[in-house]
């Protein structure tokens, strides 16, 4: 066993969940070379434990192990798959208080947000395994007088899952039910900053029922890992969530094999306010769309619009409300935690200083917080001029930059001068200005007067640079599937 203070933690009743080992074909299994890699608890700083950090030729023997299971996995009827992933499922609810204090350990959100995590991604194993028995396929009436025609839906193969560290469990569950409940086997990489996680949901799949080399889970540094899926012809589709940067990479890297993709990518959406909306709820909905997983989700608001009519109120009211959000570690269940790592501080440093500079205004906040190196106040910007770079990057973190506007076709105009199309956030009161503002920003998503709008049965995804594909509904499952034509021929 490697060194674990997760695993002598008394807050986590069920030791076998602190896993320090990858999981390959049915084993826990240490790097052949010993090597290993320290996680940390990113409010403190401590190491929490360390997990084994494979090789490239360990990765491959990965893909042996998922190729080698496919065929009996595949074979399965659906409704022996669809029982095996609700054991799954039922065992995730389960532990889910284990499940969240190992998440909060390792990545520093908030429990409470670490409990909804859990339950969020436990949704998704419940949904494929019902939609397991239903693969949703359209006949063809035949047009040849003498044949049959047939459609049929079949698993790709082997799949690769690349998940981040800022949702540990759910993008993990996500992509790996929906590959699962279409008859693939995976191969999982999670991020090296939050791998207990993936590892603790391993544990359980195996205790589940999942046959041995169905789900496989690879720790170590994730180019040395991955570039070996994306060059094997065995690897027939890759699903990452990610930067955009890391998913052009993955793009180029799977070219030659033509894989199947799925890349969840950066975002940088809008919240748009109009005068005449309910000021408190788009007051209470921006705070949740900014500061939720201390402002590190694709979904986050990074550019608040605001029409000039109430913008001084929104400012006022936004400012007040972020001015009375606790900070501190996750397990004291603060509404920020710390961040990911130095790299993310030094972010937001660097857009509120940039911001500052060309004529921003600071409404509170602007530093680290005393707490610790990853502790960052959370930051309200106004007046924000539109060459600001917080205005055209993804921030990721606890900073909010507001400014005003004065027409739809403006905002418009703005809202949609980025190459990210994740979602966009609207707040009116205006029947025909909603329909006019969701047909014609360009994201993929659009909340009208609300924040929350994922879940298992919607399909989530962006367009232009915010990705490929869908994840979750029934789209999620296809996207993990091929269509075969059989034409009979009766005469």
């Amino acid at each position: 066993m490697l060194n674990s203070a997760l695993s002598t933690r008394r807050d986590i009743t069920d030791k076998r969940l602190v896993r320090s080992f990858a999981y390959i074909g049915g084993q826990w299994r240490a790097a052949a070379t010993g090597a290993t890699l320290a996680v940390t608890d990113p409010a403190t700083g401590e190491i929490i434990g360390e997990v084994a950090s494979l090789s490239g030729d360990e990765a491959r023997s990965a893909v042996d192990a998922a190729q080698a299971a496919f065929a009996d996995w595949s074979g399965l009827l659906p409704q022996a798959r669809a029982a095996i992933l609700r054991r799954w499922f039922e065992l995730v609810l389960a532990h889910k208080e284990d499940l969240a204090r190992i998440m909060v350990l390792e990545q520093g959100k908030p429990l409470s947000e670490a409990r909804g995590e859990i339950d969020y991604g436990a949704a998704f194993i419940e949904f494929y395994a019902e939609e397991t028995k239903r693969p949703n396929i359209e006949g063809v009436t035949s047009h040849l007088a003498d044949a049959e025609v047939e459609l049929w839906r079949e698993p790709v193969g082997v799949a690769a899952l690349i998940t981040p560290w800022n949702f540990p469990s759910a993008m993990l569950t996500r992509k790996a039910s929906a590959a699962l409940a279409a008859g693939c086997t995976v191969v999982c990489h999670p991020s090296a900053e939050t791998p207990f996680s993936a590892l603790a949901l391993a544990e359980l799949a195996e205790r589940a029922g999942v046959p041995a080399g169905v789900f496989n889970v690879v720790t170590g540094i994730a180019p040395v890992i991955v570039e070996p899926w994306t060059r094997d012809t065995r690897v027939r589709a890759l699903s990452f969530t990610g930067s955009t940067e890391v998913g052009r990479l993955l793009y180029r890297q799977s070219a030659d094999t033509v894989k199947r993709l799925v890349l969840e990518l950066g975002g940088h959406a809008p919240v748009i306010v109009f005068a005449g909306a309910d000021m408190e709820n788009a007051v209470a909905e921006t705070m949740k769309a900014k500061w939720a997983t201390s402002g590190q989700d694709c979904l986050g608001a990074n550019r608040i619009f605001v029409e000039r009519p109430v913008y001084e109120e929104f400012c006022r009211r936004f400012t007040e409300a972020s001015m009375r959000l606790t900070i501190g570690p996750g397990m004291d269940n603060q509404d920020i935690g710390p961040l990911m790592n130095e790299k993310a501080v030094a972010k937001q440093e660097e857009h509120v200083a940039d911001a500052l500079a060309r004529g921003a205004r600071l409404a509170c906040g602007g530093k680290r917080h005393p707490l610790g190196p990853l502790f960052y106040q959370p930051t309200v910007l106004i007046d924000v001029p539109v060459e600001a770079k917080i205005l055209s990057e993804e921030t990721f973190g606890p900073v909010a930059a507001i400014l005003p506007f004065d027409t739809e076709d403006e905002v418009i105009q703005r809202a949609n001068a980025t190459e990210y199309g994740l979602v966009a956030y609207i707040h009116t009161q205006d029947p025909r200005r909603i329909y006019r503002l969701s047909r014609a920003l360009q994201f993929s998503m659009v909340a009208v007067n609300r924040t929350n709008v994922t879940g298992a049965p919607i399909p989530f995804g962006g367009m232009k640079q915010s990705g490929l594909g869908r994840e979750g509904s029934r789209l999620g499952m296809e996207e993990f599937t091929e269509i075969k034509y059989v034409c009979r021929d009766w005469a």
